[in-house]
């Protein structure tokens, strides 16, 4: 029994200096994303300051029109950072590189996702989520192809009528065709899907414009690459939101958004992913900061950042 007591008031001391280690670092761009990727860190969830005096820290290079959007990255399996963005408003493709400590990057390489789809307008808002189990890690993104669906096809914006697909990998290489994610009959974009205890919580924003829904909403499934049901009520306010991505800290899941009408950044917090609360009066946010993701690192990785 004692060593029972020592082994866990160990453990508890392991868990609350990893706790004290973390610093939450959030991805995001400015203005059309042609300056690069801009980086902010926060200690607490709610006040987040830019580093690198809010300037880029890595220049766009990949696809034509050479922007780098709605940047997500994420620490995989392999301990490398992987990171996504959207390179243009119109392009079949999404932008790809790699980093061993945040500061050097990988060339940055083209994955051509929906090269296959002469009708494809676009590739928005990519991201990662990997899956233990299978190991491997599912990109997904936004795609409207006009005339694949009818649900939703009057009530966008002009001609979008987006759906969201994905596509697997185990080394950033070789990818898995293209496949259809979710579709539950509205317009939908910017998904951010992250593991809850044997399940996948997908943030999604229903892109809905008649009538009016541009708001935040939660969809669930036992298995990361299908199975997402009816989505949730809203989760955000009477506003227009986008670009959700969320933090589990202290027991509590904070989303944060785009309140892209408004030009500043939003959060609903939660303990239970049921019940939400508005908490946007507690963040302050770099000037300009436009859709990202959030992610933690390390104490030590944050000083090599500095």
């Amino acid at each position: 029994m004692k060593k029972l007591f020592i082994l866990i008031f160990l453990a508890g001391l392991l868990h609350n200096a990893t706790a004290q280690d973390a610093v939450y670092l959030f991805a995001y761009f400015k203005d059309n994303g042609q300056d690069g990727l801009h980086l902010a860190y926060s200690r607490d969830g709610y006040k987040w300051l830019a580093l690198n005096n809010d300037q880029s820290v890595l220049t766009p290079a990949a696809g034509v029109d050479k922007l780098m959007r709605d940047p997500c990255i994420i620490r995989g399996a392999d301990g490398r950072f992987h990171m996504v963005w959207t390179v243009s408003w119109k392009e079949k493709s999404i932008g790809y590189a790699s980093s061993a400590d945040l500061v050097h990057w990988s060339a940055q390489k083209d994955i051509p996702v929906m090269a296959h789809e002469p009708g494809a307008l676009n590739c928005w808002a990519p991201e990662i989520t990997y899956d233990a189990r299978r190991k491997e890690y599912m990109i997904y993104w936004a795609t409207t192809i006009p005339g694949r669906f009818t649900a939703g096809d009057s009530t966008g914006d002009e001609k979008y009528n987006h759906r969201l697909y994905y596509v697997t990998t185990k080394d950033f290489q070789h990818f898995s065709p293209a496949k259809l994610l979710y579709d539950q009959g509205f317009n939908v974009i910017d998904a951010s899907i992250v593991p809850d205890q044997g399940r996948f919580i997908m943030f999604l924003k229903d892109e809905t414009k008649t009538p009016p829904q541009k708001n935040i909403r939660t969809a669930v499934s036992n298995t990361l690459t299908g199975g997402y049901g009816k989505p949730s009520a809203p989760i955000t306010g009477p506003y227009w939101a986008e670009g959700p991505t969320a933090l589990h800290t202290a027991g509590k899941w904070i989303v944060y958004f785009d309140k892209y009408t408004q030009h500043r950044y939003g959060a609903v917090e939660s303990t239970d992913l049921k019940t939400w609360t508005d908490v946007s009066g507690k963040l302050s946010m770099p000037q300009g900061i436009r859709h990202g993701a959030v992610l933690t690192i390390t104490s030590k990785e944050f000083e090599l950042l500095k």
